[in-house]
């Protein structure tokens, strides 16, 4: 794993409720976020975006699985986020497989994620999930 890459992705495991001015470390003050739901321009939006996803998240694990560092400055980083959410999956434990790409200099100015935003969410809500497994089943 790249050095930056690996620091970053430590210190970005340790995130929760009560360590989010950690962001100010991670993040460069004109930070680019998207992910398949969001699209964030600056460390103030993001800030305020994981204090709302970790105040509804009671339990939030990160598991970096490698990086790939394609220039200085450039790469990606494979995760699998492990979570619990009281009103998904009858708040049993989901598990989601992504990758970030990020661009840094100092501090990440670049973040993206990508991630199935229906394994995320849209599959653990009752109605909504059942009719999206059964389309991916005939899909399949």
């Amino acid at each position: 794993m790249s050095s930056y890459l690996q620091s970053f992705a430590e210190r970005f495991a340790t995130l929760d409720t009560h360590n989010l001015d950690l962001l100010n470390d991670l993040y460069s003050e004109d930070v680019a976020f998207r992910d398949p739901l969001h699209q964030l321009t600056g460390l103030p939006a993001l800030r305020a975006y994981f204090a709302q996803l970790y105040a509804k998240v009671p339990e939030c694990h990160y598991r970096f699985e490698g990086t790939d560092e394609l220039e200085p400055g450039h790469g990606y980083i494979r995760w699998t986020l492990q979570y619990r959410h009281p009103q998904l999956a009858r708040g049993q434990l989901i598990s989601l497989q992504g990758c970030s790409h990020l661009r840094w200099h100092e501090r990440v100015h670049f973040h993206q994620d990508y991630f199935d935003a229906g394994a995320l969410l849209y599959e653990h809500v009752p109605v909504m999930g059942r009719a999206i497994r059964w389309l991916k089943g005939r899909l399949a």
